[in-house]
């Protein structure tokens, strides 16, 4: 970094950042100088008819009006431009806009459509965002740290390149937090996101810009990454869709990070939206190119959704069996998810041809949490603290709680690193042979698994409770329990808090610590009033096209978000 304290470099950064979002044209509209705790609507008040209807708009429905030449990539580019803009000014979810870039794309796919008549690909003119770590070409690629900030992208990220072929447009970069490793989105370059239904509550992190610009409808699909709860976070407390796909199979070579090549605890890209159709559409167009074939890691397994993957009676009928995970054992949710699971199962209960639902009892999940905390920085977290001390930029309260107070973060020697990668080995071998056991067909010689009658998937809690205070987003089992497994996970929206349903729980006994703490945030309920509840549908490693598979099923039937 050039010799500038890091003050005037993040002076530096939001200039350019304002400077990006002054350029789109007609100019994005001012916001009240005071602004209310709930600003989720306010760009309906503030942009034209036809923008409104078109940022509102699902993936699934944009597509084919693009693709039949009735809106220009043009008009729907530049609705998301200002919608984009009008989300910086009320949630400080943007890192840069990207108007050049982005109507100079829109013109050109508008001219090839002109000239063919026809579409360049599956997602002709689709705006999509993207987490600021995941490079572009010749843009800054700082990960959320002062000091990296004069880093340029070498080149596109392998999955913007699938994207970018397959017909989008990239026009939002957005915000992440000091290391990426917070459950919220705060770094001393921009400040903090907040979230678009309170404002003083978080929008989950560490993909929180995308879950704040998604949730104010700026975007209607972007792309985080995830290794402890990262897309899934944001899109609970947005009231949005997110994919925690099993390992390996969307690309992430090109991304900017710490401890690059550790293998312990494997990150993933991951896919959020305003629709679980732009889920699919997303694994079903990175899969569909192959990239197996240009970054080996990946497993040559394409998106499988031609054929079902739930098990069927013997008269051809999908069968659904459903386990209940209620807590994980160390800290119980505030009522309000406890109201979306129990409302979820009730009805879920009056499909018994369809749905069978049985309680799942949490294994060792403290165990898991020990695990996992102690392989995130097998380092001793010491290229966090390089990355944060090059510049002189201070620790941002959150980087300091999951490095500096997490008493299982210690430098590792090789041979500890072994035991702990063994540990998390017999934990998974542990947990397979648990869910295993919920089979109840006859389990055949030579240590064959019975599958009959095994548990499909697990409906979770995404979190302890609905978006936390800022600042107190402290309690990750929930979702990286199965980073720790390399389980699939798909977050879902299904109600709203209603502080008159959801009341406190008087007298309550803590079981842990922790779960005195996240009590403790429910003080007053009335904080949550209309927040976004969602839940996570979990699989076994690779069965990601059947976690997507159920979901769809559940909503059909039991149509979801209530």
């Amino acid at each position: 970094m050039a010799n500038r304290s890091w003050q005037e470099t993040a002076k530096i950064a939001q200039d350019l950042r304002d400077a990006s979002i002054s350029r789109v044209e007609p100019p994005v509209p001012d916001v009240p100088s005071v602004l209310p705790r709930d600003v989720k609507d306010i760009p309906k008040q503030l942009l034209t008819k036809e923008e409104v209807l078109i940022t509102e708009a699902l993936a699934e429905d944009l597509l084919p009006v693009l693709a039949s030449g009735k809106l220009t990539s043009i008009s729907v580019t530049n609705a998301f431009l200002r919608r984009a803009g009008l989300a910086q000014k009320l949630t400080n979810c943007i890192t840069e806009l990207l108007p050049e870039d982005a109507l100079s794309r829109a013109k050109y796919l508008d001219s090839y459509y002109a000239k063919h008549k026809r579409p360049t690909g599956p997602l002709h003119g689709l705006p999509i965002s993207v987490k600021e770590h995941i490079g572009m070409k010749g843009k800054g690629l700082n990960a959320g740290f002062v000091g990296w900030w004069d880093q340029k992208g070498e080149d596109d990220a392998h999955v913007l390149k699938i994207l970018w072929k397959a017909g989008c447009v990239f026009y939002a970069r957005t915000t992440e937090p000091q290391t990426l490793m917070h459950l919220e989105t705060s770094n001393n370059l921009y400040g903090t996101t907040v979230n678009p239904f309170n404002r003083g509550l978080t929008p989950g992190g560490s993909s929180g810009g995308e879950g704040a610009l998604l949730g104010l409808r700026g975007s209607c699909l972007g792309i985080g990454s995830d290794v402890g709860g990262s897309v899934r976070s944001p899109a609970a407390n947005c009231g949005l869709y997110s994919l925690r796909p099993t390992s390996y199979r969307v690309p992430t070579h090109g991304w900017a990070g710490t401890m690059y090549g550790e293998e312990q605890i494997v990150p993933v890209t991951g896919p959020m939206s305003t629709s679980l159709e732009g889920i699919k559409l997303f694994m079903k167009t990175i899969l569909a190119a192959k990239p197996w074939m240009t970054e080996p890691a990946l497993l040559p397994i394409p998106w499988r959704d031609h054929i079902s993957h739930l098990p069927a009676t013997p008269q051809g009928h999908k069968k659904l069996k459903i386990a209940v995970l209620w807590h994980d054992g160390v800290v119980r949710p505030h009522p309000p998810i406890t109201r979306a699971l129990h409302s979820i199962v009730q009805k879920l209960k009056s499909f018994p041809d369809l749905f069978t639902v049985v309680d799942w009892h949490p294994y060792n999940h403290d165990e898991a949490w020990e695990i996992v905390s102690t392989l995130y920085f097998a380092d001793g977290g010491r290229e966090e603290t390089e990355a944060i001390e090059t510049s002189g930029e201070p620790w941002r309260p959150l980087s300091e709680f999951i490095i500096k107070e997490n008493p299982n973060v210690k430098q590792l020697s090789v041979d500890e690193v072994w035991y702990w990668t063994g540990r998390r080995e017999v934990y998974r071998a542990a947990y397979a042979k648990k869910w295993n056991a919920t089979a109840t067909g006859k389990t055949g010689g030579d240590g064959e698994v019975a599958e009959e009658g095994m548990v499909d998937v697990i409906l979770a809690p995404t979190g302890p409770g609905a978006a936390p205070p800022l600042g107190q987003s402290k309690y990750w089992a929930y979702t990286a329990q199965w980073n720790l497994l390399d389980y699939p996970t798909l977050v879902f929206p299904v109600t709203r808090v209603d502080p008159k349903i959801d009341t406190k729980q008087e007298g309550y006994v803590p079981m842990s610590e922790k779960d005195e703490f996240n009590h403790v945030l429910y003080d007053d309920p009335e904080v949550y009033t209309g927040m976004p509840v969602g839940l996570q549908l979990v699989g076994r490693r690779y069965e990601d096209e059947k976690v997507v598979e159920a979901l769809g099923l559940m909503r059909e039937k039991v149509g979801m978000p209530f």
